[in-house]
């Protein structure tokens, strides 16, 4: 086995790297030894470099499974000017070019060549390897083979038996982002054999991450105004092709030079499109999440999300593409919780479900030619079906055909897709369809979601929340993120010993009502009746159900109900319980709550009182009481938006809404009644609270 004294020679020769970076060295020596293993690494940690260096150091041929042709291409022009001897194969190439460079393989003239995941289901390729020295095949984008990832892709779910099919070389699987999860699946489909794993750590330093709450399209292209007038360079990723269009568009008239890039384009189209940010013809690149994954460009100063994205690990991965050159970026997430049903959109459009599959296979039954063919575009199968999502039917011929079902083909001297039918005999009841996985695979997408709205909602560290959610234990505060930064104007503070007490027996009393999963904890109760319990209601609700036999059951009864559903607003609020979105609103732990119960971790929280009022900030159950006026609501958020501008910061900076509820309810108007709010303390009031009063003051006069 080559030494890594022998990497490291390789390494100052081919790369003219003097050193590695952090946590490549351990991996390289793990590789170098011929063990199966996992690398999850940190987008711009040296990745790639990881499977490079070994394959160089090596005699044979190192394969290397890569999910996009344009990160392929990118990878393997780099390799060649440094007079590395490398190819690629994938579907740009004819059948006999792709033959020439197995001849090659043969022959040893390439030490490294990029392979599509595609090619691995074609019989033919499989054979065609025989005799190829394979020493190592590197899984990039590993997170791929996982159907519980953020990016499943059906052609790496083959990766493992395609393995067995050319001797089972050594293998090694590479991410950015990866939960235990995600991890676990990838050591079993790949069956990797006493491996092991080297987690270079999620934490990115240079990064400043900021969620800002917005409830207008005006708002949102605001703030992304300022944030491209003060770092120039980045990326905006949209959720839609439309969007895109749309933003790219906006920026054009502001005066921006911007590329808009999505995955409705041609290929050439696209590859001309990225090669443009690549090359630094223009700074801003507007795209969806087609766009990133490989782009080598190091100096992109923000990462601006126009939309919520559909999970955490999809986000985080998207806003690493910022600050790779180490130097500091930002990463601006432009949330309004309305826009969660596009992603609700697509999560129905990649989970078809059992009874769509059957219906669409009983009509290709019925629409099938003497051959068992159905010549049919998407749009004809949704309108033939009465579907109104078009992913959904792609989605479920995917699935048949992953089955062997059906399989795809292309229709001569016409550009659409045909299907043909293997099995034509079975009916479509009879098909065999594991329903328990097909409804499992929706529910951790849905998850998934309702995870990122956990994040944009919580009040704890962003980096330290995102980093607890991969699994790393006692994560430090990040001290760059906007919760860390407006620390300085929060009533945020460690709990006293008693306090963090009552917190542990509340979210005792929220476990005992919640049920474990795999993942994390799931709720079965609302946030009214765990109170309920821990205040020991003799309620026939809490009867019935056998709540009093709860170890929990009356055990904050001491401190009134008043101060313990404030405090349940605070725990959701600091990020420690969670209400999950569904048919009804239930209650459970978050991952970081669960670590707190346990007392393995650290929090903040914004206090309650304990029933005071008067001098004293009002508590937040009294508040409800007090009358609310919508009209008035808004006059001050206007107030606040326009502070926000001239400061160039998030409006929640100036005041929280639930800050500018209480001052509409209150509605104090001078100084020292404001001192009285929630929110407001003597810096905020100095700074802010003048506008705000004027508003109030002409308000009451008008009344």
């Amino acid at each position: 086995m080559p030494s890594i004294e022998k990497a490291r020679e390789v390494l100052q020769e081919v790369f003219g790297f003097e050193d590695f970076l952090d946590g490549q060295e351990p991996v390289m020596e793990d590789i170098l030894s011929g063990r199966d293993g996992s690398v999850i690494m940190p987008t711009g940690g040296g990745k790639s470099l990881c499977y490079q260096l070994p394959a160089l150091c090596r005699e044979g041929v190192t394969l290397v499974v890569s999910p996009l042709i344009a990160l392929m291409k990118d990878q393997v022009d780099a390799l060649e000017a440094k007079g590395v001897k490398v190819a690629l194969i994938n579907s740009t190439l004819t059948w006999p070019e792709q033959k020439e460079r197995l001849d090659g393989m043969r022959k040893g003239d390439y030490q490294l060549v990029y392979v599509a995941p595609e090619r691995f289901k074609v019989e033919s390729f499989l054979r065609a390897l025989e005799g190829v020295k394979i020493e190592m095949v590197a899984i990039d984008e590993a997170h791929c083979l996982s159907q519980w990832g953020h990016d499943f892709r059906p052609d790496y779910m083959r990766l493992g038996r395609a393995l067995e099919a050319i001797g089972r070389p050594q293998c090694v699987a590479l991410t950015a982002t990866a939960t235990p999860i995600v991890r676990q699946d990838i050591r079993q489909v790949l069956k990797l054999r006493e491996p092991f794993e080297r987690i270079s750590g999620f934490e990115r330093p240079n990064l400043s991450f900021t969620i800002t709450p917005v409830e207008k399209v005006v708002q949102k292209y605001a703030r992304l105004k300022a944030v491209i007038e003060a770092h120039k360079t980045g990326i905006i990723y949209c959720a839609t092709r439309k969007k895109v269009d749309e933003v790219a568009e906006t920026l054009h008239s502001w005066g921006i030079k911007c590329i808009a890039y999505h995955g409705g384009m041609k290929d050439v189209e696209r590859e001309k499109t990225q090669n443009k940010f690549i090359t630094r013809a223009v700074d801003v690149a507007v795209a969806t999440n087609a766009f990133g994954m490989g782009i080598d460009r190091s100096d992109v100063r923000f990462v601006a999300h126009f939309e919520i994205p559909g999970s955490v690990e999809a986000y985080y991965q998207e806003a690493g593409r910022a600050g790779r050159d180490g130097e500091a970026a930002v990463c601006e997430l432009l949330f309004n919780y309305a826009d969660t049903r596009t992603q609700e959109f697509f999560i129905d459009g990649v989970n078809p479900g059992a009874g769509l599959i059957r219906d669409l296979y009983q009509f290709l039954l019925s629409d099938s030619d003497a051959n068992y063919e159905v010549h049919r575009t998407l749009d004809d199968l949704k309108e033939g079906l009465g579907q109104k999502n078009a992913m959904a039917i792609g989605a479920a011929l995917s699935y048949l055909a992953r089955h062997r079902w059906i399989e795809r083909f292309d229709v001569s001297g016409s550009r659409i897709k045909g299907t043909r039918l293997l099995r034509p005999e079975v009916l479509a009841r009879d098909l065999t369809l594991d329903e328990a996985a097909l409804e499992e695979k929706e529910r951790r997408d849905r998850e998934k979601l309702e995870q990122m709205v956990q994040l944009c909602y919580a009040n704890t560290c962003r980096q330290q929340w995102v980093l607890e959610y991969f699994g790393e234990e006692n994560a430090p505060l990040c001290g760059s993120c906007d919760i860390c930064l407006g620390e300085e104007n929060s009533d945020r503070r460690a709990p006293t010993e008693e306090e963090d007490l009552i917190v542990r027996k509340f979210l005792s009393g929220v476990a005992r009502m919640s049920r474990r999963t795999a993942t994390g904890w799931e709720g079965i109760f609302g946030r009214g009746r765990i109170v309920q319990m821990l205040m020991g209601s003799k309620s026939q609700e809490i009867l019935r159900v056998r709540l009093h036999e709860l170890k929990t059951y009356g055990a904050l009864a001491e401190y009134g109900s008043a101060y313990v559903n404030a405090l349940a607003r605070s725990l959701q609020q600091g990020g420690l319980i969670v209400t999950q979105m569904g048919e009804y609103p239930l209650v459970t732990l978050t991952n970081r709550g669960d670590q707190v119960m346990r007392g393995k971790t650290s929090y903040l929280l914004e206090w309650p009182s304990r029933g005071q009022s008067g001098n004293k900030q009002v508590n937040d159950v009294v508040m409800e009481d007090i009358g609310f006026d919508a009209r008035l609501y808004e006059k001050l958020k206007d107030v606040r938006t326009r502070l926000a501008k001239a400061e160039r910061v998030p409006a929640y900076v100036i005041f929280s809404n639930q800050t500018l509820e209480h001052l509409t309810r209150l509605r104090p108007t001078s100084v020292e009644a404001a001192l009285n709010v929630k929110g407001i303390g003597e810096a905020k009031a100095e700074k802010y609270i003048d506008p705000f009063l004027r508003v109030l003051q002409a308000e009451k006069e008008q009344s």
